[in-house]
């Protein structure tokens, strides 16, 4: 069978899971309860054996999706020689259902707007990864798919039958005009609703996400209106990561998405980075989603309470800790052919010198929107920057999590650096709080010192990847000016830009990653995160024509939805990697705020992330400055 194109899928989901539903009608992945749960459908990963649940008319058809607006409710319209059909897909959110129907559902409404048209349904479960084929029992109202440990129930309002040896549905029906069938799969016991309850649950899910969604209203829009519909729709995709239980944010919602087709390089992102951190935390709260800010920043910091500094996992699952152990399943041929397929992520175990500048900043960050560090909070940021001063020389996997012997990353010690910078400032923002000041600043001049005589390379006039090493490029030190190590206009920061876009990116506005060994076969495709840093550092560095440039350029490999994926095949300008990636629509909120802001077109001016500003302390146990302090 046939693979769908990455960016023709759309996403829906609750705050709990998410699926994605294909173009062609057919939701090709769905974990279930959780997003970090076995599949339920996984035609993504192999297209014979993952299972799919489709609803489209039965001749030729032409298909095109969009998103009801400011909403992550999902429509689908099937033009036919004979007729129009939609298939409206969503999931309902929590604050939509009773309280004894919690249970996550998918909902599928079509509605025939031009007949006769004929539709099928084909729906096939297949349980753990399509380790477990279920049995099917058709009831009064649908079906009920039932595996080892695990049941779904399909209800629909037209008739089903099983199919083959009974491990499946189908149904076939002419649809006049106006007609309309409804389709309800809930995990777990079914939910008893008449279509007219459907309805009302469909009103609410729109009215829950466009109450969420951000809107200027009749105030400036901190992004101006130039971009303001794809920031909207990248929150939104934002916001379907964010698990709803713990506040945790998922980097994507699938496993094993190929970074290269045919290559090694797939893995799985169903978990929470903290390094995303600082990111997430400046992203949400300048659109005024606050709530899902602070949530983030203590969900971190409760995370850090559970290990000592030199044993934090870098990566955790949404519930906490978690089982990451990383397994290959070698039943599933992977998308498009791209063995293997994974579950589990092995980064959990390594060590990562850059998280804890990146959670410090959010920690910062966060404390610059109005929220407090309390006593516990304080030790634990306390022990974190004190490991630093420690740990920061030690190797370490880097921000690429690299599978090689551990190297001298740039980036990680400039993030080390970061962590005792915003430590000490944070510490000198309070009265009464304990900090080794001295010792701290003692270790920020070391690292800077270091940095700056074994971080750049006369030779390519660049930070490079390594302590030491003249000539090989990382992307990540486009951040050099971001978390106000240098100023954006220091000539080291300009050479650093400049070596970024002579040998790290394409004329299309994509920058690769790095340039060096990383211990994987296979050259991987330029990120979408490492193109949006270009952006950002050009927009910092006043060259706002060339940034405005870039950012429109990988604008146009959004999917027609808006959505991206981790990475772009620069050949066919498909998408790569697991989608949609949490860290890509950050990274595209962000960059816009900052052009807005190069531009004049935003109503705050935005500095580095972190950056000085008047205090705004309250004197007292709690740290706090004003919301208004990063910028200036």
């Amino acid at each position: 069978m046939q693979y769908n194109l990455i960016e023709a899928y759309g996403a829906i989901g609750d705050g709990i899971t998410v699926a994605l539903v294909g173009r062609d009608g057919s939701i090709d992945w769905c974990p279930l309860p959780h997003v970090e749960s076995a599949s339920v459908f996984a035609a993504l990963l192999d297209a014979d054996r993952g299972g799919r649940f489709a609803v489209r008319p039965r001749q030729s058809f032409e298909s095109v999706q969009r998103y009801r607006d400011r909403t992550n409710v999902l429509e689908t319209t099937f033009r036919t020689a004979g007729g129009t059909a939609t298939v409206t897909d969503f999931m309902s959110v929590a604050e939509t259902v009773d309280a004894d129907n919690s249970q996550p559902a998918v909902y599928r409404k079509l509605d025939c707007e031009d007949g006769p048209l004929e539709v099928e349904i084909e729906f096939d479960p297949r349980f753990d990864y399509a380790r477990d084929v279920p049995e099917i029992e058709l009831t009064a109202d649908g079906v009920v798919a039932t595996g080892n440990d695990e049941q779904a129930v399909l209800s629909a309002d037209l008739p089903l039958e099983t199919v083959g040896d009974g491990h499946g549905a189908s149904a076939a029906e002419t649809l006049e005009s106006g007609e309309t069938r409804w389709l309800v799969l809930s995990y777990g016991d079914g939910i008893d609703r008449e279509p007219a309850r459907h309805r009302e649950t469909l009103a609410e899910t729109i009215d829950y996400w466009r109450e969420w969604a951000h809107d200027c209203g009749d105030g400036e829009c901190p992004v101006g209106n130039r971009w303001h519909d794809l920031v909207v729709r990248s929150s939104l995709a934002l916001k379907l990561l964010i698990h709803r239980e713990t506040g945790a944010v998922c980097a994507a919602p699938t496993t094993s998405l190929p970074e290269d087709l045919g290559g090694v390089l797939n893995w799985d992102y169903r978990y929470n980075w903290i390094r995303d951190a600082a990111f997430t935390v400046r992203a949400l709260s300048e659109l005024g989603h606050l709530e899902e800010a602070q949530s983030y920043f203590k969900l971190c910091l409760d995370h850090c309470q559970q290990h000592k500094p030199a044993d934090l996992p870098p990566v955790y699952g949404l519930h906490g800790g978690g089982d990451l152990e990383e397994r290959v399943l070698d039943h599933l041929e992977g998308y498009r052919g791209s063995a293997p397929v994974r579950i589990g992520n092995a980064a959990q175990d390594q060590h990562q010198l850059d998280v804890y500048g990146e959670l410090i900043l959010g920690v910062y960050e966060m404390v610059c929107y109005g929220e407090p560090v309390r006593p516990d909070d304080w030790t634990v940021v306390r022990d974190l920057v004190d490991y630093v001063c420690d740990g920061w020389d030690e190797p370490d996997a880097g921000i690429w999590e690299m599978r090689t012997d551990h190297e001298d990353f740039v980036y990680s010690k400039v993030m080390c650096w970061t962590a005792l910078d915003r430590g000490i400032e944070l510490a000198e923002a309070a009265d009464g709080v304990d900090a080794p000041l001295e010792r701290w600043r003692a270790a920020r001049d070391e690292i800077r010192e270091a940095i700056l005589e074994r971080g750049f390379s006369e030779e390519t006039n660049s930070f490079v990847r390594s302590f030491d090493d003249e000539d090989t490029l990382d992307a990540a030190n486009l951040l050099v000016p971001v978390v106000g190590f240098l100023p954006s206009d220091d000539d080291r920061v300009q050479g650093t830009i400049d070596a970024t876009i002579d040998r790290l990116a394409t004329d299309d506005g994509l920058v690769r990653r790095y340039e060096g060994d990383d211990g994987l076969p296979g050259a991987g495709s330029p990120f979408v995160v490492s193109s949006f840093w270009l952006v950002t550092a050009l927009a910092l560095a006043g060259r706002t024509d060339e940034a405005c440039d870039r950012f429109e350029s990988i604008l146009k490999y959004t999917s027609p939805l808006g959505l991206l994926a981790e990475a772009v095949d620069p050949e066919t300008g498909e998408q790569r990697g697991n989608y949609p990636q949490a860290y890509s629509h950050i990274g595209l909120i962000n960059s816009a705020l900052y052009l807005a802001d190069a531009n004049g077109s935003s109503d705050a001016s935005l500095a580095p992330l972190g950056s000085d500003g008047d205090d705004g302390v309250d004197s007292g146990d709690e740290i706090v400055r004003q919301p208004n302090d990063i910028r200036t």
